[in-house]
């Protein structure tokens, strides 16, 4: 009896734990779209047209078939998955417009890649916020440089030559953030990322991430943040190769 009881209890717990998480999610999404509706003042109608649009197509073809008080339910579905869509991708681009320019932006969007990546950001960087990310994953190795551009190739250069040195012939990609020409979108950076291709295997994945770090654990670690004003890149470099 006294397993049931807790086998009952532990059942409760979860069943608990799942409901808060639930109105947790459910109480996000309502404050998402409260800011959204003040900052963008086409959301409510392009929700509502969507879902009286798609709502009424799929009504009509039921109609057609003479089935559409059967298809007057799933027009109501239809309809009120295209109204989610359309405030899903109004408030991505939001928050890509807003983030876009800021440092560190391109290691935000990075974080929150799909799939199996080994992401390390700011694997080199300037006192100005200019970074280099580095990202392992199925094409293999990706740098994304955010900032200037001028100030971005040199340490994207370092950076590749470093890895280079490690990763054999394992493809080395470079990607540059900005408006510029030959550059990508910050909004755009998730979707050419998965577009590249897959050249090698997880278990690559693993080994390429297991022999960068080891090089990063024998150098000095870089702090955190931006540097102090004033400071040389190159100083810490050469500071990074005497203490190896």
């Amino acid at each position: 009896m006294a397993k049931q009881d807790q086998d009952k209890a532990a059942k409760k717990a979860a069943a608990k734990q799942r409901r808060q998480a639930t109105r947790g999610r459910i109480k996000q999404i309502f404050e998402a779209f409260k800011m959204q509706r003040r900052e963008d003042k086409l959301l409510v109608p392009l929700m509502l047209g969507a879902f009286v649009g798609v709502t009424a197509v799929v009504f009509l073809l039921g109609m057609i078939w003479a089935l559409h008080w059967v298809f007057l339910p799933a027009g109501l579905a239809f309809g009120l998955l295209a109204a989610v869509i359309i405030f899903g991708r109004r408030v991505q681009a939001n928050v890509y417009r807003k983030a876009d320019g800021q440092p560190g932006a391109a290691g935000w969007a990075l974080d929150n890649l799909r799939g199996r990546w080994v992401l390390t950001q700011a694997v080199a960087g300037t006192a100005q916020l200019d970074a280099v990310h580095r990202l392992i994953g199925r094409p293999g190795v990706v740098l994304v440089g955010e900032g200037s551009p001028h100030r971005v190739k040199s340490l994207m250069a370092q950076e590749k030559k470093r890895v280079a040195r490690l990763v054999g012939d394992t493809p080395i990609y470079e990607i540059m953030v900005g408006t510029e020409e030959g550059q990508v979108r910050l909004s755009k950076l998730q979707q050419r990322i998965m577009k590249l291709p897959r050249n090698i295997g997880p278990g690559q994945i693993d080994s390429i991430e297991n022999r960068l770090a080891a090089l990063a654990s024998r150098g000095t670690a870089m702090p955190k943040g931006p540097m102090p004003q004033g400071a040389k890149m190159r100083n810490v470099q050469r500071a990074v190769r005497r203490a190896k």
